[in-house]
């Protein structure tokens, strides 16, 4: 087959554009030194070390812009990523260092005063069960009111949707409640 001039130059320009582009993309796909590390479904990865002095009872660490909750085991056999809910709004948002001081498999739940002043609808308590805001599992933190809990409702999980409380899929809560431990060490940020 015989290709006329034009149809060359298209070929040859074609083909040296390619080839001109390969080291781009090349270098487009090594890291940046520094780079903040992410996994495949692009949660920020961090290591313990970042936030922890050590390991004590095992960390759990709150990402709210990633929207993940990442656990490490004391002795680091066991490492866990889940996407979580986030607060709504920075308002609500409360970041720093807590501990898990209680475990409750099938927690009931009150909404707290702020909650009802914007809620007045909400009944004054919710007893265990499906419909419940707290899932089936819930780790209370010392910061009075706030809570790594599951949910019941699957849209809230990748979102900020919550009145300040970190929330997981159930079987991602129930996971995680068995992994951790009064005392585990938790970092909001």
């Amino acid at each position: 087959m015989k290709l006329d001039v034009r149809s060359r130059r298209q070929f040859l320009c074609t083909a040296a554009a390619g080839i001109l582009s390969v080291p781009g993309l090349l270098r487009a796909q090594e890291p940046e030194p520094n780079a903040v590390r992410r996994n495949i479904s692009s949660f920020k990865v961090d290591s313990w070390q970042e936030h922890f002095d050590d390991l004590e009872h095992g960390a759990i660490l709150c990402d709210i812009n990633s929207r993940a909750v990442q656990f490490w085991s004391e002795d680091e056999s066991v490492y866990k990523l889940y996407p979580s809910s986030v607060p709504a709004s920075e308002e609500l948002t409360r970041r720093g260092y807590t501990r898990v001081i209680r475990k409750v498999e099938g927690p009931s739940w009150r909404p707290t005063p702020s909650m009802k002043e914007r809620n007045p609808e909400w009944p004054d308590y919710w007893p265990p069960g499906p419909d419940n805001p707290l899932g089936t599992h819930a780790l209370y933190l010392s910061w009075q009111y706030y809570r790594v809990h599951g949910t019941g409702d699957t849209r809230k999980i990748g979102r900020q949707s919550s009145n300040g409380c970190i929330g997981l899929y159930n079987e991602h809560i129930a996971e995680l409640f068995d992994l951790a431990e009064v005392g585990t060490q938790v970092r909001i940020f």
